[in-house]
């Protein structure tokens, strides 16, 4: 069975995600030439000899938009693997499309029809006919990649407008009401002693709501623009981690935090970026660490083209939690049931190093949570 593939399909309909299509077939020629006439640049053909080896591979692989079947086969024929595949929940969607080389009996094509085939095509193939009945199928397979893209980015962007509202109507009251309490004592003309003590509650107050407005608008930008905006200069990241550890140290003063340095921590970064980086890496292990154990916060420059640091405290991270450490919102309950926090510290973290070009990751070990955040030493501002 040779077949001459018809011309390709322009790069411009090539979008998605990888279509697969099975193939199942005892003659190997006729599988190298179904292969080369179907083969495309998002199409994944999974070739198989048998109706047992086709089972194998529809267990190792998800989603497959189309399975071509042979009918006669040895031992398995095409009816036999076609009410196999129906009679799975897993596999019962795929569409079948039985080829043969056999007689042109109508009860093989009701019985092929029974078994759940949309077509039923005699050999030797048109193989023009052939390619686009199979483009439909895979059409329609990248319209539902599509759809079900479209619907988490929905659910994700619905999910944060409600975390966004939750936030505005529950957390921002809480200093809120502090602002509201102190300037009704205020009104009382207590003593000045007292005056300066109600001031500093309420700066307390104002710079936690400043910080979750900036953390917020924050979300705000990475959700419009793709990626948070930098402006990379020349600087120093261990002098910057320097003034960052002082700040840390100053606000946990029973805390015991460790800075180590070496080699060449200089490039090109957006310094106020990464010193709201390290203030929410440091903040975070602060929060969730041990407290008897120490923080520790090392800078590794010896590499040319990148600069490593690490984060690292006492204490675990749940298992099913590390996949999403770094959503919006993802946020750890304390006994009363009450989120600490926004949960937007790690996310904002994530922004940031993207933006840089550099990767972050999180692994929870032996009793110690280490966060590793890689950096090139030039980053290009988008």
């Amino acid at each position: 069975m040779i077949f001459a593939p018809p011309a390709a399909q322009p790069a411009s309909h090539r979008t998605g995600a990888c279509v697969k299509c099975l193939i199942v077939d005892d003659v190997p020629e006729n599988l190298v030439a179904l292969q080369a006439l179907l083969k495309d640049e998002d199409v994944e053909i999974l070739m198989a000899g048998s109706g047992a080896q086709a089972l194998e591979l529809l267990l190792a692989h998800n989603d497959v938009a189309l399975a071509l079947l042979d009918v006669q086969m040895p031992e398995m024929n095409g009816f036999e693997l076609a009410e196999l595949i129906r009679g799975s929940e897993r596999t019962r969607h795929i569409p079948l499309i039985f080829i043969t080389a056999g007689s042109r009996d109508q009860g093989w094509q009701f019985r092929g029809y029974e078994k759940g085939a949309v077509d039923f095509l005699y050999k030797p193939v048109d193989p023009h006919m052939l390619v686009n009945k199979a483009r439909v199928f895979f059409d329609l397979q990248r319209q539902r990649h599509a759809l079900a893209r479209e619907l988490q980015e929905r659910t994700e962007a619905l999910y944060i407008n409600e975390m966004l509202m939750a936030v505005l109507s529950h957390d921002l009251r809480s200093p809120l009401s502090a602002i509201m309490a102190v300037a009704s004592a205020l009104q009382r003309a207590p003593e000045p002693a007292k005056v300066q003590a109600l001031a500093c509650n309420v700066q307390q107050a104002g710079r936690r709501m400043g910080r979750m407005i900036e953390d917020l608008l924050d979300v705000t930008r990475a959700r419009q623009h793709g990626r948070l905006a930098i402006e990379p200069a020349p600087m120093d990241l261990g002098q910057q981690a320097q003034r960052v550890v002082q700040e840390v140290r100053a606000g946990h003063p029973e805390r015991h935090l460790r800075l180590e340095q070496q080699g060449d921590l200089r490039g090109e970064w957006d310094e106020e970026r990464l010193g709201q980086m390290l203030a929410n890496l440091l903040g975070n292990a602060m929060h969730h660490g041990t407290p008897d154990q120490p923080v520790e916060l090392s800078l590794d420059g010896a590499a040319a083209d990148t600069v490593v640091l690490r984060v690292s405290n006492g204490g675990g991270i749940d298992a099913e939690l590390l996949p999403r450490l770094f959503a919006p919102f993802t946020g750890r309950r304390n006994r009363a049931g009450q989120y600490q926090g926004l949960g937007l510290g790690l996310f904002i973290v994530h922004q940031i190093v993207q933006a840089h070009g550099g990767t972050i990751d999180a692994a929870s070990q032996a009793g110690r949570t280490c966060f590793t955040v890689t950096l090139p030493r030039r980053a290009v501002a988008a």
